[in-house]
């Protein structure tokens, strides 16, 4: 079987994007079994990261395009894109390394619209950063959607089977409750069951958390509950949906880490991201879903505070690399179905 292409953005070059990509593809040899790695990014940077991490930076290969990787263990190919980011400090907010991870992941849209890559994983960005660098967007998530040019999509957090994809993100707690509409969470509900249909089981248990508190428990703290987030599962079961709720999120989550249910449908950012990361920490990801190309994200930051030390654990990025490479084959399968909602 052809093994999957997948363009590795290396985030802020100020942060541990560089050299968590350096000690994934040179510490860990098994992921040239499972896809091509090509890296989209600064070349001086990354090998500044392989140094950093006790390599040697005749590792690093240059290539002009994904075709001209060789897939060979113990190196590192990439694409350089714009201006090298050498004079860049390491651990220090930049907006020249804000609009390099900007650009890096434009050039890994355009590869994956040419059909060049079969999919992207993300190592972190700086939103303070990339806003410094001139480019206005929440996060990566939004971004990408504008570069694909999709209005459907969801920030899902996975470990395992566990999938958590959520109604906002990187908005305040006031936006997000003025962006919770009736629409919007039927979209999500119904990606939610467009992607358990592409990995088969199209009858999964969709969860709902309810946005406010005892999800309103009867309107008594709130209204939100009844009149925005209820009449949307309705409206999804109507068209075959399996789907509950809106819950108590501090009853539904718990159930989710127990196994009882795998998909979670979340109302803002710190209802998944908080839970989660305190169960899952590295053993969790990022997916966009509602994308035409599958692209999986390290679930962390770009640490300034450790950058340059290599100290930064890798384990994230490894795995976002595996579930790309796991999930590329198939997402045509993902993107048709959720096309046809």
């Amino acid at each position: 079987m052809k093994l999957p292409v997948l363009a590795i953005t290396v985030g802020d070059v100020a942060g541990i994007g560089p050299e968590i990509t350096a000690k994934s593809l040179l510490g860990h040899n098994d992921l040239r079994e499972k896809c091509v790695p090509v890296v989209i990014g600064d070349v001086a940077s990354i090998r500044r990261g392989v140094e950093t991490v006790g390599g040697d930076v005749s590792a690093v290969r240059e290539i002009g395009s994904p075709e001209e990787a060789r897939n060979i263990p113990g190196t590192v190919e990439v694409i350089q894109v714009g201006q090298s980011l050498a004079d860049v400090a390491v651990g220090k907010l930049s907006a020249s390394a804000g609009d390099g991870s900007y650009r890096y992941v434009v050039e890994a849209c355009r590869l994956a619209k040419a059909g060049a890559v079969d999919g992207i994983v993300t190592a972190p960005l700086n939103k303070a950063a990339m806003h410094a660098g001139g480019h206005q967007f929440p996060g990566h998530t939004e971004l990408l959607a504008h570069e694909f040019g999709v209005k459907d999509y969801s920030l899902v957090l996975s470990a395992g089977d566990l999938y958590f994809f959520h109604l906002t993100t990187h908005v305040s707690m006031r936006q997000a409750i003025e962006d919770i509409s009736f629409d919007r969470t039927l979209s999500v509900l119904k990606l939610a069951g467009a992607f358990a249909e592409s990995m088969g089981t199209p009858d999964e248990l969709i969860g709902l958390a309810g946005l406010n508190p005892h999800a309103g428990e009867n309107r008594l703290f709130g209204n939100e509950d009844a009149d925005v987030l209820a009449p949307a599962v309705a409206a999804a079961k109507e068209q075959g949906l399996n789907v509950d709720g809106p819950l108590p999120g501090d009853a539904l989550i718990p159930s989710a880490v127990r196994g009882e249910v795998n998909l979670v449908v979340v109302c803002y950012h710190d209802q998944g991201h908080a839970p989660f990361k305190a169960v899952y920490g590295d053993d969790g990801v990022n997916i966009t879903v509602g994308l035409p190309v599958v692209r999986v994200s390290v679930d962390h930051g770009t640490a300034f505070d450790i950058a340059g030390q290599g100290i930064a654990r890798e384990a994230s990025l490894v795995l976002s690399i595996e579930r790309a490479a796991a999930l590329a084959p198939k997402w045509n399968v993902v993107w048709e179905a959720a096309q046809a909602m």
